[in-house]
């Protein structure tokens, strides 16, 4: 790295100019270049897309090799290392547990014979984007993070912009304005994966935006900015969410003919069971959802839901889990899932978690030493 920038002195070079001629991964370069500018051996400018060049010390540092320690480089930058690296032949088979980026493990599922991560990166190494569609909490995210270490996130809703995906002018501490781009640029530019999360629920006019980096072009035109045009490095790659229950989520046919692959997710209620979810909740989890596919209910408990169940019983105990099952529940399927509870557990009957009864002072337990500090409080 510091070669190159040593060799051209005059020239200020992109992440993806460095990248294209040293033949390395975008992620690689960029902790590369980084670590240059942190030891004050190559400056850094550019108020959007960072631009890197030699400075006095450049030359020097070309000339040793330096062997960064352990733990240096981010997993994302591994990740797309390896990911660049490896043909769709050779992806390896990835069945167990896949810690996620949150620290969470992600149990991989079979997809058309592989392992949905590996299926994944397989379609990403053809360039085929990928709509994930189903109900909320059955795990969409999760897959995506778990097969996409150097995953980028945008969290799609009815208020999401233009600027939202490419970017936008913001103050910088000098006061005066600098242009900041937005997500779809520093994947196009870092040639990360990009999750357009909840994706119906953008704009379509929003969206039209991100189509011509997924279409023969894979390019954008940033017209808030000098109208500059950012072209898709090797490795961008997009993929979308969609939640066909939720109000005011539409799946156009302008988005829907931009992913070539969609896959319906849906909870595994085996894995469920594998988790050592009660297996009667997991019973009325499956009940419930068979009913919502016969069109006779709107709800049912998802993986993220019967997770939550499991959290709740630990802390609370089960009494309380199944009223907070029954809770969460849309106000109209309540007595459909409070039935399947009470069937299920041969409770007499379970109602939403409520407060009681305000108790009174003697029934409140006092921290050690405390005793009759209440009443005390009172008297004052």
């Amino acid at each position: 790295m510091a070669r190159l920038l040593a060799d051209r002195p005059a020239d200020t070079l992109t992440i993806g100019d460095m990248a294209r001629r040293l033949g390395h991964s975008h992620g690689a370069v960029r902790n590369a270049a980084l670590t240059l500018v942190r030891r004050g051996e190559a400056d850094q400018g550019g108020t959007g897309q960072p631009e890197f060049r030699a400075n006095a010390k450049t030359a020097a540092a070309a000339q040793s090799a330096v062997i960064s320690p352990p733990g240096t480089h981010s997993p994302r930058a591994q990740a797309a290392t390896a990911r660049t690296t490896l043909t769709a032949a050779t992806t390896p088979r990835q069945t167990g547990p896949i810690r996620r980026p949150g620290g969470q493990l992600y149990h991989p599922r079979e997809l058309a014979d592989l392992p949905d991560v590996a299926a994944l990166n397989r379609l990403r190494d053809a360039d085929v984007p990928v709509l994930l569609y189903g109900p909320p909490g059955t795990g969409k995210t999760s897959l995506v993070e778990a097969a996409f270490p150097d995953l980028l996130t945008v969290a799609g809703d009815g208020d999401t912009t233009v600027g939202d995906l490419i970017g936008e002018y913001t103050q910088a501490d000098s006061g005066g304005y600098v242009f900041q781009y937005g997500p779809l640029v520093t994947a196009m530019t870092e040639g990360r994966a990009l999750l357009i999360d909840d994706a119906t629920l953008i704009s379509p006019k929003v969206l039209a935006a991100l189509y011509p980096a997924m279409d023969g072009r894979r390019q954008i035109q940033v017209k808030a900015h000098k109208g500059e045009t950012i072209k898709a490095e090797p490795g961008f790659y997009v993929v979308a969410g969609h939640n066909p229950g939720v109000h005011g989520a539409v799946l156009t046919e302008a988005l829907a003919s931009r992913f070539s692959v969609q896959i319906q997710i849906g909870t595994d209620y085996d894995l469920a069971l594998a988790l050592r979810i009660d297996a009667r909740v997991v019973w009325v989890a499956r009940h419930l959802a068979h009913q919502v596919e016969l069109g006779e209910l709107g709800w049912a408990p998802q993986l993220r839901e019967l997770l939550s169940y499991q959290k709740t019983e630990a802390v609370l105990g089960t009494k309380a889990a199944l009223a907070n099952l029954v809770g969460i529940a849309p106000v109209e399927d309540r007595d459909a899932v409070a039935a399947a509870v009470i069937k299920a557990v041969g409770v007499k009957e379970v109602a939403p978690l409520t407060l009681g009864k305000q108790l009174s002072a003697s029934a409140v337990r006092q921290p050690p030493g405390h005793a009759g500090s209440a009443h005390r409080g009172h008297a004052r």
